[in-house]
């Protein structure tokens, strides 16, 4: 054996592993958690709804290159090791995080700012393309045979603690500095505190050695010379990546982000809930259902990976609507107390030129409500006819921020501990299963691509086409739902199909 690989104890490993991938977690979430503010700072004050559009779509893009980062980070870590290829990842993925609460707002450097923040997503992006792939296959190729989904869990959980501690930073600073500085500057708080987390981690993991499998690999000669050709130029192989992206990534990637990301964007903007209720109830929701990772990860171990992931995503196909129901049923405009309703002079203007003309109105009125202190949302046009039945030729109707009554509060916490409680049974067991699909040689490089384009691409998608879907004319509110539960859908029929049940119990080839 190699005389680095006894000094790695697995729970070690684990530790180091995950706080490095919860860390890169935490830096990437950040961005989606702040989008409505951060869209007022990158985009002019009238841009109105497409302000949070356009953020969206930067947050995207993150996810959209995180497959480019598993096939450049993917190779390497199979030619140098995983160890010092997810170090790289780290340091990219912190230093762009820490870069983004230093960019300028639109008003001091124009359309630069949302430009550089872009070119920062994009860095993130494919850092984080390497990072999961490399942690996973760490872990799991040191787990002991019998046990890789249980070991590879604490993995899975880094991703949703990771938004939890984004959220809770987020909370934290805003009210420790005030709602109205917070949007200011204080959202820069949470970006730039990533630096300190990330060189702690960096200081760790610099102490952990390669893994006993690839360290094997090296010291026979048996490094593959081309990851890339091998992973995909030969069939069998390319298969078993096909496989595992429309069997079981993709559905899994878009029940990650509704439950988790969208159900954030849809409390907060479509029910105008008030921020730290909508936070904390993630908050909530989160820390109830996290152990339920490894739960789901050590019955793998006993039942297979398959069936507990098909699951999930069937149970979101069924349950998604009636929950985002139940949102919209507690939060209906249409019962909105008169205390909580603001009316500000506008121009007279008829219906046609208000749907024209009324985003940027709404938006900037807003603007200036904020400066005294009041939290209040902007809603549509037709919104504002549909639930309050006034014309508003010549005033806006701004709506206040909801506080949620207690029992409303814990049934939206419920309702999203059930979402994550989907989450942990499609991606607890899905670092095993992906491991032992493919061969130590070309593992890191075959099973990040299909991880990250089910969950960079489809799921990352989720915030952004929904919302986008939800804005089209003769849409409803639950229209951008049909988009997670359609992919879902088609994930588990391939799943069903052609996915194996049995583990591979020997991953040392």
């Amino acid at each position: 054996m190699n005389p680095e690989t006894k000094s790695n104890n697995i729970f070690k490993v684990i530790g180091a592993s995950s706080l490095g991938t919860l860390i890169e977690w935490y830096d990437f979430y950040i961005f989606g958690s702040l989008a409505t503010i951060i869209g007022s700072q990158l985009f002019p004050a009238d841009a109105g709804a497409s302000a949070l559009i356009n953020t969206l779509a930067i947050f995207a893009a993150g996810f959209i290159v995180r497959p480019f980062g598993a096939l450049v980070f993917g190779r390497l870590g199979d030619l140098i090791g995983r160890k010092y290829t997810f170090l790289l990842t780290l340091v990219l993925m912190g230093g762009s995080t820490f870069l983004i609460g230093l960019i300028p707002s639109y008003s001091s450097i124009g359309y630069a700012a949302p430009i550089l923040v872009l070119i920062l997503r994009l860095i993130q992006g494919l850092a984080l393309g390497g990072e999961y792939g490399g942690a996973a296959t760490y872990v799991a190729e040191h787990a002991p045979k019998g046990k890789r989904g249980f070991f590879t869990s604490w993995i899975q959980t880094t991703a949703t603690l990771g938004l939890f501690l984004s959220l809770g930073v987020i909370v934290l600073t805003k009210n420790m500095i005030g709602a109205a500085e917070f949007a200011d500057w204080g959202w820069r708080v949470p970006f730039l505190l990533s630096i300190v987390l990330i060189l702690v981690s960096v200081y760790i993991r610099m102490k952990m050695h390669e893994s006993p499998m690839f360290s094997k690999l090296k010291s026979e000669g048996n490094i593959s010379k081309n990851p890339l050709k091998e992973s995909f130029s030969k069939k069998a192989n390319f298969k078993m990546v096909l496989l595992a992206l429309f069997g079981a990534t993709m559905g899994q990637g878009v029940v990650w982000y509704t439950g988790q990301f969208y159900a954030q964007s849809f409390i907060e903007n479509t029910c105008h809930v008030d921020f730290n209720d909508s936070r904390y109830m993630l908050l909530w929701g989160i820390a109830f259902a996290t152990p339920f990772f490894v739960v789901f990860g050590a019955w793998s171990d006993k039942v297979g990976r398959k069936w507990i992931m098909l699951t999930g995503m069937l149970l979101g196909i069924i349950f998604y609507r009636p929950i985002y129901q139940e949102f919209l049923d507690r939060t209906d405009m249409s019962k909105v107390a008169q205390s909580d309703i603001k009316e500000i002079a506008l121009p007279v203007m008829t219906k046609t030129q208000l749907h024209e003309n009324g985003d940027s109105l709404l938006t900037t009125t807003t603007k200036i409500n904020l400066l005294t202190g009041a939290s209040f949302n902007k809603v549509s046009v037709d919104t504002v006819y549909a639930a309050v039945g006034k014309s508003i030729g010549h005033s806006a109707v701004l709506y206040k921020d909801k506080k949620l009554a207690s029992n409303d509060f814990w049934v939206f916490v419920g309702l999203i501990f059930f979402q994550v409680l989907l989450v942990t049974m499609v991606y607890g067991p899905i670092a095993a299963f992906l491991v032992e699909l493919f061969p130590t040689k070309i593992r890191y490089t075959s099973m990040s691509l299909p991880y990250h384009i089910g969950n960079g691409v489809f799921g990352g998608l989720v915030p952004f086409v929904a919302t986008l879907i939800a804005s089209f004319k003769g849409s409803t509110p639950l229209s951008g739902l049909w988009y997670p539960i359609g992919i879902a859908a088609l994930c588990f029929v391939i799943g069903t199909v052609y996915l194996s049940n049995k583990r591979d119990e020997n991953v040392n080839d």
